[in-house]
């Protein structure tokens, strides 16, 4: 399957409704990403943005959106700029919604050729068009160092752990697949977590290089369905672990994805598919 098949029809409203006392339309997209069908992977928003609107406002819209992610794009001096809020917190990384982003303006053809650079809070984000379907993201790496469980986690996750590290989010590692997938969080226990953005649950896949799950209660979502920031540490642990820089990955949300990643020095490749569930726009 060809995932820009699915992209039909330009950025032109021409045959909505006509709206009256409307002051602002903008682009809205809402995008599976890390999946070819709709309905799984992770659920992204994208706004195409003239410039930049209010902090206040762009939360706003995220909270309205009540997605795991909205991402609002800007083309301004001369590059991409790209941001991303959840419904309650702007972040300063966000994957999937970056994948998303880029999906919507490859599908426009508002790129010239088969890469897009992205300016953001956490630097210059590369996205590659590939022949395959593939999108592949330039992330920086967060690589994680080995810390005290905190004494909560047990208590929250019902499991005992076979390591903890840190970083932006707090790593978990447990034995297995099936103990990643049979955790049932306490969230009002993750939610005293508060010096880490989330937690990662992640093992050995049985026929996968790795699984994982994300939890990220004090941003507002209790679980999110596929994360590309927090592969950003689960990559360069594995590829250490399992001595490869090539590594296959799923994250085991009731959605459901699949990433391909990949570890270079300081920096991960996570690469995944993505499909348009609707468009429309948003009249302010």
């Amino acid at each position: 399957m060809n995932p820009w098949n699915n992209v039909t029809g330009s950025l032109s409203f021409s045959s909505a409704p006509e709206i009256k006392n409307t002051q602002m339309k903008i682009p809205l997209f809402h995008v599976d990403a890390f999946t070819s069908e709709i309905f799984t992977g992770n659920p992204a928003a994208v706004c195409l943005l003239d410039t930049w609107l209010s902090d206040d406002l762009l939360l706003n819209i995220a909270a309205e959106n009540n997605l795991s992610e909205t991402a609002f794009v800007v083309q301004a001096d001369g590059q991409w700029q790209i941001r991303w809020f959840t419904p309650k917190v702007e972040i300063d990384l966000c994957g999937h919604a970056t994948l998303a982003s880029a999906f919507i303006l490859f599908a426009n053809q508002m790129v010239n050729g088969n890469q897009i650079t992205f300016a953001s809070k956490s630097g210059r984000l590369h996205v590659e068009q590939r022949a395959d379907g593939l999108l592949a993201m330039i992330l920086p790496a967060r690589k994680a160092l080995p810390c005290v469980t905190p004494e909560i986690i047990q208590q929250a996750l019902g499991i005992k752990p076979l390591a903890s590290l840190s970083a932006r989010d707090l790593l978990i590692i447990v034995n297995s697949q099936e103990e990643v997938q049979g955790i049932q969080p306490n969230f009002a226990l993750l939610k005293e977590i508060t010096d880490h953005f989330a937690v990662i649950i992640s093992a050995p896949g049985n026929q996968v290089d790795f699984v994982s799950r994300f939890f990220a209660p004090n941003a507002g979502i209790p679980e999110d369905p596929v994360t590309g920031s927090s592969h950003c540490t689960l990559i360069p642990y594995w590829a250490e672990r399992l001595q490869k820089n090539t590594l296959h990955a799923l994250q085991l949300s009731p959605r459901g994805g699949e990433l391909f990643c990949e570890n270079r020095p300081d920096q991960v490749v996570i690469s995944g598919q993505a499909t348009l569930y609707l468009q429309g726009e948003i009249s302010l």
